[in-house]
């Protein structure tokens, strides 16, 4: 069976290529922060009911913003298969609920399920639909009415944004065996 690679396109927003999903949270996240990009998906979704402009001052960078999104869904979808192989560190110290964001406690402690639950759920091919569509919605002065639903891609991205910023702060683990004997590898 042919494996067929797909390309993050990191280059478009990052001036480099990243092509490990690992080594893309650290990129993406050095390009913006969490409250950055959840303020950004908010403000998308929010203007795609407006009748004006997102961004009116500079839009070229809602562009850029939508293939940082772009390369972090692809990421996100080569990271649903990661758990068989890969695991995300316990948090050191029993933290606040409020630091798990959008995610469950079962998701807080093993992220990976959010990135395989994203994807039961939506197909990828949905999420790029989803991006494409808000950003033009958000960037078009006239109201349009749609007929599909945005929230739930919207609710599933969030959790993934929340999900590979905790891969990020935790770091990872390799599973060497069914034993679960590991050992530390840095993300980056």
């Amino acid at each position: 069976m042919k494996n067929n690679k797909i390309s993050l396109e990191t280059h478009f927003w990052s001036g480099q290529e990243v092509e490990n999903p690992f080594e893309f949270i650290e990129v993406f996240f050095e390009y913006g922060n969490l409250d950055y990009y959840k303020e950004t998906l908010n403000q998308f979704l929010f203007h795609t009911e407006q009748q004006k402009l997102y961004e009116k001052g500079y839009p070229g960078q809602i562009f850029i913003l939508y293939t940082a999104f772009r390369s972090f869904l692809k990421a996100c979808f080569k990271l649903r298969s990661k758990s068989e192989k890969w695991k995300v560190r316990k948090a050191l110290e029993k933290r606040s609920i409020l630091e798990q964001a959008s995610l469950t406690s079962e998701e807080y402690q093993n992220p990976f399920v959010v990135f395989q639950n994203a994807f039961i759920d939506t197909a990828f091919e949905e999420y790029e639909f989803f991006l494409c569509e808000i950003t033009h919605l958000s960037l078009s002065p006239f109201g349009e009415e749609f007929d599909y639903d945005l929230i739930t891609p919207f609710i599933h991205l969030t959790k993934m944004l929340d999900a590979a910023q905790i891969i990020r702060e935790r770091g990872i683990k390799k599973i060497k065996d069914k034993k679960s004997i590991s050992r530390d590898i840095k993300p980056s």
